[in-house]
C-alpha cells in the first residue's frame, strides 16, 4: 500500500464527518435541492480526496442512473456517489457531477448536519423532479 496523497482545500469547503478530510470547496456547490435516504444531499461539480466503487445502474426518483459510490480517502467512508450516465435527456446535466450526502459531511464551516423528518426511504435524488 502506498501513501495517501490528500489534496488541502482553502476558503469554504465540506469535509468528511468521520475524519474531517476536505471533500469539496462550496463554490463548486451546483444544487442544494437533492435528498437521499438520510435527508439533504448537494451535488457538485468537483470534489477531491474520494475513490470510486463500483458502476452499477441504480434507479431514483428521477429515474435510473449509472453511479459510482465515493469513498472519503481518509477514513473509506461512504460519503455520496458520482452520477456516470443518466438516459433521460432532462437529466444529462448531472453526468460527471457528485453528490455529497449533507449527513455524512461537515461544512462548509464546520457544522454538523442532523437527519431530521424530512430523510427519505428509497431512492435517492432531487427533489426538483
Amino acid at each position: 500500500m502506498g501513501r495517501l496523497f490528500v489534496i488541502t482545500l482553502e476558503g469554504s469547503f465540506y469535509s468528511c464527518k468521520y475524519c474531517k478530510t476536505h471533500l469539496a470547496l462550496s463554490k463548486n456547490t451546483v444544487s442544494k435541492t437533492f435528498h437521499c435516504r438520510h435527508g439533504k444531499a448537494y451535488l457538485f461539480d468537483k470534489v477531491v480526496n474520494v475513490t470510486a466503487g463500483e458502476k452499477e445502474e441504480r434507479l431514483m426518483i428521477t429515474g435510473l442512473h449509472t453511479v459510482v459510490d465515493i469513498f472519503c480517502v481518509g477514513c473509506g467512508s461512504l460519503v455520496g456517489w458520482k452520477y456516470e450516465a443518466a438516459p433521460a435527456e432532462s437529466q444529462k446535466y448531472k453526468e460527471g457531477k457528485f453528490i455529497l450526502e449533507r449527513f455524512k459531511v461537515l461544512g462548509p464551516i464546520g457544522s454538523n448536519y442532523m437527519a431530521s423528518q424530512e430523510a427519505q426511504v428509497g431512492g435517492s435524488d432531487a427533489d426538483d423532479a
